[in-house]
């Protein structure tokens, strides 16, 4: 596309093709080529955040009503998060017809910024009111796209019943009800790509299947050996996690001493919260056989967490859908997860009852608090000490379809819908 100095400067649409996908790029030096990571640099927010991706998605905006240079134009325009809040808005305010999807990864991001900037972003002052772009005096692009959006959708189903909760919905559950009221919420459960994410092939691994699982011991030890950790009489579970409150790392801390002096053992990786990452070391230097810590991210290195690992604890208070769980059954670690969110669609509780039928893969608890998880992994210690029912929950998880099939169908059905 031609060039164009909307938002602060020059910029463009380069094509592209990556791994079969053709790819649509923006081209605007002043706003995107910076130090940092696309949303944060030194662990703030870039200040102008709100110009970055107002003017991405006035770009798919345009792109969607005036077509590409060789006459490509989308059927329809699907959005995800407050990043690309204002793609719906932006065809509404065009008169344009494309229908758009708008999928909340996590509500509690929304894209705030003050009034002043309307004119700028190219936003219309006339519907700067409570029934559009108007929230608690500013504007969000999370809120202009629910209300403007021809559909909405969160990655799992539990999630959007959450949203339409005052607890859940950060102070947007009234319009996601409102969506949900005229039939146009919808929660499809996200997958991950089993192909990156397979036991039987991944090069970061000694390889093991479903169908034969006996390797994943060899991963445990040399995962023990890499830490210097001993081999504990009960499972070895690891945390790969954002460090924040939303992840329940207060409740790690306050309960994972228990679990350790219990015969347990933990590795976590991950990074956030100052104060967790030194409450984090404190625990290690506490328990130096029973506790590893990576500060940071290693994409390597979860990997031969997950595939070395009894259990994957992730007890956030909220998630939407979650892919360590996922993860974890797909590398026969088993989730220890807080019955919330995609947590809940993903993984069946470890009851007398699940286990006798065949039907659980992991342990859930739903008093999302340090009594909740600590009673939890108290079932998971005990469980463990009998070998053949612990294997059997293990195989149940590594044999769950975690990957994208049925989504997708799902997606590819509503597409069609609004298309049509």
């Amino acid at each position: 596309m031609a060039r164009r100095e909307p938002f602060g400067g020059p910029a463009s649409v380069r094509t592209g093709r990556y791994e079969g996908l053709d790819l649509l790029l923006l081209d605007a030096p002043h706003l995107f080529d910076r130090p940092g990571g696309p949303y944060v640099v030194d662990g703030h927010d870039h200040h102008d955040n709100h110009v970055r991706f107002a003017a991405l998605s006035w770009v798919a905006a345009r792109i969607a009503i005036e077509g590409t240079s060789d006459r490509w134009r989308p059927d329809v325009v699907h959005a995800h998060d407050w990043q690309a809040g204002l793609v719906p808005s932006y065809l509404k305010y065009a008169g344009s017809s494309i229908p758009s999807l708008l999928t909340i990864h996590n509500i509690a991001f929304q894209g705030v910024f003050g009034p002043d900037q309307l004119d700028a972003l190219h936003l219309p002052t006339w519907d700067f009111h409570s029934e559009a772009l108007e929230y608690h005096g500013l504007v969000s692009t999370l809120k202009a796209g629910l209300v403007h959006a021809s559909q909405v959708s969160t990655v799992s189903p539990s999630y959007a019943q959450e949203l339409t909760r005052a607890e859940f919905g950060f102070g947007l559950e009234g319009v996601v009800s409102m969506r949900g009221e005229r039939g146009e919420l919808k929660g499809i459960l996200n997958g991950i790509d089993t192909e990156v994410w397979n036991p039987a092939t991944d090069p970061m691994v000694t390889n093991y299947s479903a169908v034969d699982s006996t390797a994943k011991a060899e991963n445990r030890q040399a995962l023990l050996d890499e830490f210097s950790l001993e081999n504990p009489s009960g499972p070895l579970a690891v945390v790969v996690t954002r460090l924040t409150h939303q992840k329940g790392v207060d409740l790690l801390l306050e309960k994972l001493p228990t679990f350790i002096e219990s015969g347990g053992a933990v590795i976590v990786l991950g990074s956030g919260d100052p104060g967790y990452e030194y409450a984090l070391g404190e625990l290690a230097a506490r328990y130096p056989g029973s506790v590893g810590l990576h500060i940071g991210y290693d994409e390597r290195l979860s990997h031969r967490l997950y595939a070395g690992a009894d259990l994957v604890l992730v007890p956030s208070r909220f998630e939407p859908c979650g892919l360590t769980q996922l993860i974890g059954l797909r590398y026969g670690a088993i989730p220890l997860v807080a019955a919330t969110g995609g947590l809940r669609d993903t993984v069946v509780d470890a009851t007398p009852e699940n286990l006798a039928n065949g039907t659980a893969t992991g342990f859930t608890f739903s008093d999302i608090d340090a009594g909740g998880l600590g009673f939890a992994l108290g079932r998971a210690v005990d469980l463990y000490a009998d070998t053949q029912a612990w294997e059997r929950l293990r195989d149940q998880g590594l044999h769950t379809p975690v990957d994208w099939g049925t989504s997708a169908a799902v997606y590819a059905q509503l597409f069609t819908e609004l298309i049509s």
